[in-house]
């Protein structure tokens, strides 16, 4: 199959085999991306996150389906724990949006962690450029589950959707100082549950206590479950991309998400690079050595492994 021209055609098996190739690591697919990159740019990315058990899968599966209803073009990642037997994804969201994986206008991709922190899995952000340039209008990250080092969705998603439930109580608190901050739209779901209300109060309350921006969150009470709120859901998330765009805000987001895209891969192509160096000369396990010793310290020897990775890159150019 050549993967290039089935993406290019379309063709959901290419543009499935390329995510899986990106998730491996593998040349051939970064390459394509390069070639392919100047199509990208046209998707909204929106983020949907929040603390496990929210309803952020039933959530997604109604916003997908309401922009069906516009005749949008939707993609879905859904960011899931890693099997440690297989590698892949333990719960793929696509048994929970059957509907819509029989759409022929929806792409969804269940993707594991792989042992990423921050929510993401490291090849989302090769995804989210692979349904790009498929031609999605929207692609929504759906992320494993929130925590206080689960943040990086702010690093890819254009809107981050915070998806929270009653009942939370003091965990509100315990959340708050990690990612009560980067939601961009707040959905109380299960709205029909005892302390709806008073939940919404509270991030409206933490919200008056930690913005001190233009831009103000807003916060809905939704029942995704029973499509109640979704259509004024989708409204808001539309209402941030006018914000972002009339503010100026969408260009300097964007820059500082791919300053810190940039950084990452360069820090992955770095750590690769030496480990290939150390396997090669052995000698990460002489420097371990020397340290084990005391005739080197830790800090001594990565300074010199670095310079045996720039001797390195100098030969081979």
């Amino acid at each position: 199959m050549d993967i290039k021209a089935g993406l290019l055609k379309k063709d959901k098996r290419a543009a499935a085999r390329l995510i899986s190739m990106m998730e491996n690591g593998d040349a051939e697919a970064v390459q394509i991306i390069k070639d392919c990159y100047s199509m990208t740019g046209h998707a909204r990315i929106i983020g949907i996150t929040g603390p496990p058990g929210a309803g952020k899968s039933t959530v997604t599966d109604k916003l997908a389906k309401e922009l069906r209803k516009a005749g949008k073009l939707v993609g879905i990642i859904a960011v899931d724990p890693t099997s440690p037997f297989t590698g892949g994804a333990i719960l793929g969201d696509r048994v929970r949006m059957t509907d819509l994986s029989t759409d022929p206008g929806v792409f969804i991709r269940s993707m594991g962690t792989r042992g990423a922190l921050g929510g993401l899995s490291k090849a989302a952000h090769g995804a989210v450029k692979v349904l790009d340039i498929f031609g999605m209008d929207y692609i929504f990250i759906e992320t494993v589950g929130v925590g206080q080092s689960e943040i990086d969705i702010v690093k890819l998603a254009d809107t981050v959707v915070m998806i929270m439930v009653p009942g939370l109580g003091d965990d509100i608190q315990a959340i708050k100082a990690g990612i009560m901050e980067i939601g961009d739209i707040f959905a109380v779901n299960k709205s029909d549950r005892e302390g709806a209300e008073r939940t919404a109060k509270e991030i409206e309350a933490m919200l008056d206590f930690n913005r001190s921006e233009e831009y103000r969150p807003p916060v809905l009470n939704i029942i995704g479950r029973d499509n109640k709120g979704i259509a004024e859901l989708q409204e808001l998330i539309e209402n941030h991309w006018e914000y972002l765009n009339k503010s100026g805000s969408f260009g300097q987001n964007k820059i500082k998400r791919l300053q810190t895209e940039i950084m990452d891969i360069f820090r992955d192509t770095v750590m690769r690079t030496v480990y290939d160096l150390g396997e090669d000369t052995n000698i990460i396990n002489e420097l371990a050595q020397a340290v084990m010793k005391r005739k080197l310290d830790p800090y001594s020897a990565a300074d010199k492994l670095m310079n045996e990775f720039t001797k390195n890159r100098k030969h081979n150019y």
